[in-house]
């Protein structure tokens, strides 16, 4: 058969890469926020995983578990229950390389100075690959400050978690029902006590996430009140816990994971904490799993932009490159810059949780950061998605998942306006709340006039604790612009800063990418964010 025509001015897959060391915005937060003296083997335990994370066969296995989904397998062929979820062995492979390298839990099990800085950045570049497996792999991280607080479960359980091996646990919620979303205290689902802190507990959970696990912190109404509760997967003497699945979900994306709805019949659990304490005891899990749906975000953001470059580098166009067309610049220049401050945002709250002095600071940055990276996202994606053109919108391109994947982040733990209604929170509970915020803000004053009186103004505003609640979404993007300009003036070259600045602090700002003056250092950003070793 004759050729019909020569495959031309296409980009090669972005594939056998390191992902750490080709991301300079990482390695700069990294070196800022990791103690000296842990910086160089962390470097060289990132290196690692960015190679593995890299690899072609590691790219085709996120591909593969998101192609090919978990399926629901409610009862055997004899007709019992079952009640189990069957994933395809991609997925099993990708969890088991997150669990090699800690991400579940190295902070507990390793702790030390920036042991949660290490691991935000290891999961950063784990969640450039691939996102369904995150899942049960976060709400395992932030399980364990619950866990302890019940002695018993603490000495069964925590080695288990700890392990990087196959007998790993796997820990996930139950929050949700039907009638209520984020308003938990409306749950109906009612535990009745057996004695012992042992429960039964009855009703349903409108999302239980990552049905596969070993365990999960679930509410429900106790006598004395909402109550977090331990609910195994199976009973001490092996057999199955009464938690039916009813259908997996049909979502948008993060098309690997199973996310289920549930019915308790009878199911047993333990009480983690005291009765009537259920919301203050799941937020022990909830800061952690918020921080990194930011993280997550912030990670997805950098695979996006490095798709976009990785085109932009080798594909053509009207005889130019397209990294060369000027305006194509002004959209990957600024699609950078938002990478970066994205970056340098989660890894300076990821420091806030590696010591107990910055507890004020985090409880304001936690929201504050999910709220705005994860709320740039799908803006993001779409834009790195159009700068490819129509070869980003297809399946075989990266891209359209990262693009289905955005939205969860913002969703999951507390949607923007409650992540928004959390800072106001935080904001009134204490004076040194905003104390920690402005000596953040005061670390980098002086270094631009538009900064500065930015920041004065925002200061302002966050001592009104009166606010308006219908204004807490821009009180809230201004936090954190005005925190990513102070992390850029300390860690960054001065030009991203600049840039950042000028972008970002004006009052002309409509948040369109590609909006950037024409005399920003388009090459300079460019090249610094392209994704290969220099």
């Amino acid at each position: 058969m004759a050729a019909t025509h020569e495959v031309l001015n296409q980009s090669a897959p972005l594939e056998d890469y390191n992902l750490h060391r080709t991301n300079a915005a990482l390695r700069d937060a990294l070196a800022h926020n990791l103690p000296r003296e842990r910086l160089a083997a962390a470097r060289q335990r990132l290196d690692a995983l960015g190679a593995e994370l890299g690899a072609s066969g590691t790219l085709a296995a996120a591909d593969a578990a998101n192609r090919f989904p978990p399926e629901l397998k409610t009862h055997d062929r004899q007709g019992r229950r079952r009640d189990e979820v069957e994933f395809h062995p991609a997925w099993h492979e990708l969890l088991a390389l997150a669990f090699r390298h800690g991400l579940h839990s190295a902070p507990w099990s390793e702790p030390g100075p920036g042991a949660h800085v290490e691991r935000a950045a290891a999961y950063l570049l784990y969640s450039e690959i691939e996102n369904g497996t995150q899942c049960p792999v976060t709400m395992t991280y932030g399980s364990v400050p619950a866990i302890k607080a019940n002695a018993k479960l603490a000495a069964e359980w925590l080695p288990r978690i700890y392990s990087r091996g196959k007998d790993a646990a796997l820990i996930g919620m139950g929050l949700t029902e039907k009638q209520g979303g984020s308003d938990v205290r409306t749950n109906t689902t009612r535990a009745v006590p057996l004695g012992g802190g042992s429960f039964a507990v009855t009703g349903h959970k409108w999302f239980f996430s990552a049905p596969m696990c070993d365990a999960w912190l679930v509410l429900a109404q106790a006598p004395g009140g909402l109550s977090c509760l331990f609910m195994p997967r199976l009973l001490a003497d092996g057999t199955r816990n009464a938690i039916r699945i009813q259908r997996l979900k049909d979502k948008l994306g993060n098309r690997s994971n199973a996310s289920a709805e549930v019915e308790f019949e009878d199911a047993r659990a333990t009480l983690l904490g005291e009765e009537g304490r259920g919301v203050p005891m799941i937020l022990e899990m909830g800061v952690y799993t918020r921080l990194d749906c930011a993280i997550g975000t912030a990670g997805l953001m950098r695979q996006a932009l490095s798709q976009a470059l990785w085109n932009a580098a080798q594909r053509q166009a009207f005889g130019k490159l397209l990294k060369n067309q000027p305006l194509m610049q002004n959209v990957l220049a600024d699609l950078a810059l938002e990478s970066e401050a994205a970056t340098a945002l989660v890894l300076r709250l990821a420091r806030a949780y590696d010591s107990e002095d910055e507890k004020l600071l985090r409880r304001v940055l936690t929201p504050a950061a999910k709220f705005w990276v994860c709320k740039r996202g799908a803006h993001f994606a779409q834009e790195a998605m159009e700068a490819i053109g129509g070869n980003g919108y297809v399946e075989e391109q990266v891209l359209a998942r990262i693009y289905r994947e955005m939205p969860l982040n913002s969703i999951w733990e507390g949607a923007g306006n409650v992540m928004c209604l959390d800072v106001l929170r935080a904001l009134r509970k204490a004076p040194d709340v905003i104390e920690a915020v402005t000596a953040e803000l005061d670390a980098a004053a002086g270094g631009h006039r538009a900064y500065d009186a930015f920041c004065a103004s925002l200061k302002d505003r966050l001592q009104d604790a009166s606010e308006h609640e219908s204004a807490a979404r821009r009180l809230t993007q201004d936090l954190a612009l005005a925190l990513q300009a102070s992390l850029l003036a300390r860690h960054s070259p001065a030009f991203v800063f600049e840039a950042f600045v000028n972008a970002r602090l004006g009052a002309d700002w409509a948040g369109a990418f590609g909006t950037l003056a024409p005399n920003a250092p388009f090459d300079a950003l460019i090249e610094r964010a392209m994704p290969v070793e220099k």
